[in-house]
């Protein structure tokens, strides 16, 4: 052989092996990642070509694939589209934007093309049966679910109810909602005109307010951060009392504070800090953070989860106590303003944290993968976030969350024959906006079921006027009764 066909042979043999080792690169090292891609429609075409798995709650599907008769075969069908939508999201191959929510999260799962679902493709293959997704087990349970949808109507927000010891989110809903129907037909011209119309609609019923960016302060609620900071610092008890002024100078400023009612926190030259929480009064709160200063809050915080992003398996936009706050900041974000900024989960993940004896769990929305022969393929086991507070100052915090409830700032949400502990709060935006309505709390107080949060945006329709313990209270009591009720 002449030296130049040997290096003709050199050449080819580098080419072939190059080639080699590209192909099997993509198509085994990185071919989990190609086909979870948005981007990648084979795939979105591909999965079409099976019956796409069911996405159950409770033992009813809120999601299936029916025949369509055209070059998808299958259409995926929404029971309650609205109130299930934030959970479900859609899946749609003509949309440029083709999945959203679980849908889009357990592709792989739904559509039978995940690695660990290979021997039931397999024996699909060999038993000559129609290939089919496996099914997604939600833990949501729909009684609960349905009794938040209803009780949010006509308001704009988010409800997020969980089991405060294992983390399982039992309702998670948002308010305006849409028709997931409209998204799912293959009716390219009608999907796309529906889509961009809810992308335009100002109320933003596209927009999952329970977990999504569009972070509001938490207001009052986050008294709770501050007070359990306080009671876990060892330096303050509930009876540790405050200066009891009506007005008070927020510190490096020249701006003055006042409590929700512009008066005193009760009578006397001094509150104690149990009275403090119990009426929401900013002063002693904001007076109390410049106490503690910004990194003991906020360490606290992010006890709680603050500061992370979280994916259950939905990603979670991450709730911020931002770092170096002055003490203007810092007494600002002893009541939730500020640079304070929380979603509805976040807020949850507070009340559940107490309810549990201080032992925040990481929020679960999916309980199980099923096959289609009911074989269980993957189960989800709850998980520790981690300890935000010890038992005994949990145990201090219910008791100043039930105080809250039975005879004080939240009493909107008492139940009769129950004892629920509970915080309202009420967030301030710019000069005559409306405020953002919250609640946050857990039932019942000594064996606590439920840990559910409300948040109400525009001012419940009513302005400045709208009153935390007159419109979210209510909603969280009406989904507390649907789970003492099961």
């Amino acid at each position: 052989m002449t030296k130049e066909l040997r290096r003709l042979s050199f050449v080819m043999l580098a080419m072939f092996l190059a080639l080699f080792i590209s192909t099997s690169w993509i198509q085994v090292i990185q071919a989990q990642a190609l086909n979870e891609n948005p981007g990648n429609r084979r795939t979105l075409y591909d999965s079409f070509e099976v019956q796409r798995g069911s996405i159950i709650a409770g033992g009813s599907v809120v999601a299936a694939s029916v025949p369509s008769g055209d070059i998808y075969s299958w259409q995926r069908q929404y029971t309650d589209a609205a109130m299930w939508a934030p959970i479900t999201g859609w899946i749609n191959p003509v949309l440029g934007s083709p999945a959203s929510g679980i849908e889009q999260i357990m592709n792989q799962s739904l559509s039978g093309t995940d690695d660990t679902q290979f021997l039931a493709r397999l024996e699909q293959i060999i038993s000559g049966a129609p290939a089919r997704g496996s099914n997604v087990l939600l833990t949501i349970d729909p009684q609960i679910q349905q009794a938040a949808f209803d009780a949010l109507q006509g308001y704009e927000g988010a409800v997020i109810a969980s089991d405060p010891s294992t983390g399982r989110i039992l309702a998670m809903v948002t308010s305006p909602s849409f028709d997931t129907n409209l998204l799912a037909s293959h009716d390219s011209a009608g999907v796309n005109a529906a889509y961009d119309e809810l992308a335009a609609d100002p109320l933003k019923p596209l927009f999952n307010r329970a977990i999504g960016g569009d972070l509001n302060p938490p207001g009052s609620t986050f008294k709770l951060v501050v007070t359990s900071a306080a009671l876990s610092s060892g330096k303050y008890t509930p009876e540790s009392t405050f200066p009891n002024p009506a007005t008070w100078t927020i510190p490096g400023t020249s701006n003055t504070l006042h409590n929700f009612d512009l008066g005193t926190c009760g009578p006397g030259d001094t509150v104690t800090l149990a009275t403090a929480l119990r009426l929401s009064c900013n002063i002693p709160m904001a007076e109390l953070a410049v106490e503690l200063g910004d990194d003991a809050i906020r360490e606290e915080a992010e006890k709680f989860g603050f500061n992370s992003e979280m994916e259950i398996p939905l990603p979670a936009a991450a709730s911020e106590y931002p770092r170096g706050l002055n003490d203007a900041r810092t007494a600002l974000s002893g009541f939730g303003q500020g640079d304070v900024t929380a979603t509805p989960l976040q807020i949850n993940q507070v009340s559940a944290g107490i309810a549990n004896g201080g032992m925040v769990m990481k929020p679960q929305l999916l309980d199980s993968v099923v096959a289609p022969d009911l074989t269980v393929q993957e189960k989800f086991e709850p998980s520790e976030f981690g300890r935000a507070l010890s038992k005994d100052v949990a145990e201090q915090m219910r008791t100043l969350m039930v105080a809250n409830v039975s005879d004080g700032a939240a009493s909107g949400a008492r139940i009769d024959g129950v004892d629920v502990a509970g915080k309202t709060g009420t967030a301030e935006h710019g000069p005559g906006d409306p405020y953002t309505l919250w609640f946050t709390g857990f039932a019942p107080a000594d064996n606590p079921q439920v840990a559910v949060t409300v948040m109400v945006e525009n001012g419940g329709g009513q302005g400045q006027a709208g009153t935390s313990s007159g419109i979210a209270a209510p909603i969280a009591k009406k989904v507390i009764e649907a789970v003492l009720n099961r």
